[in-house]
């Protein structure tokens, strides 16, 4: 048995994450750096603070769809997909984020970073998270659509 508020928050988390992936990860943070006096090192430090709050808000929208998913009954396509996610952001956790973060910290500190494709990495995991986000949102959408028309949804 499906439930409607279980579908719903487990959507509305699923969207939320997909919007400041949106707000934070390809509006803010490339628009930072062309403001009026921001220096690369100040647009850093910026970014640093950002992202480390976004991803602490990303790990509690995570659980909360993990939780709406094991109460609500969740398919295996929903579960391969936020395992997906999962796996990608406890790889930008744990690995990336920390490793992009020695860099930027050497950049605040005056120093030159030495080349990496580091960057170009979180872009590419970042455009796919979010076409998992909303992939995920469609189809917890539409498992419950046909829960509800095969009569194992309960409101």
């Amino acid at each position: 048995m499906r439930s409607h508020p279980l579908t719903f928050v487990t959507i509305a988390a699923l969207l939320l994450w997909a919007g400041m992936v949106v707000g934070i990860s390809f509006i803010e943070a490339p628009v930072k750096f062309t403001a009026p006096g921001i220096t690369l090192a100040l647009g850093l430090g910026i970014g640093r603070l950002v992202f480390g709050v976004m991803n602490k808000v990303e790990l509690v929208l995570c659980t909360v769809a993990l939780l709406g998913l094991f109460f609500n009954h969740g398919t295996r396509k929903e579960w391969t997909l936020l395992g997906l996610l999962t796996g990608i952001l406890l790889l930008q956790t744990f690995w990336l984020l920390p490793v992009l973060d020695v860099r930027t910290l050497a950049v605040i500190a005056g120093n030159t970073a030495p080349g990496s494709n580091l960057h170009y990495l979180y872009i590419g995991l970042e455009v796919l998270k979010l076409g998992l986000l909303v992939t995920s949102a469609a189809i917890v959408h539409n498992t419950t659509i046909k829960a509800k028309n095969s009569g194992l949804l309960f409101e």
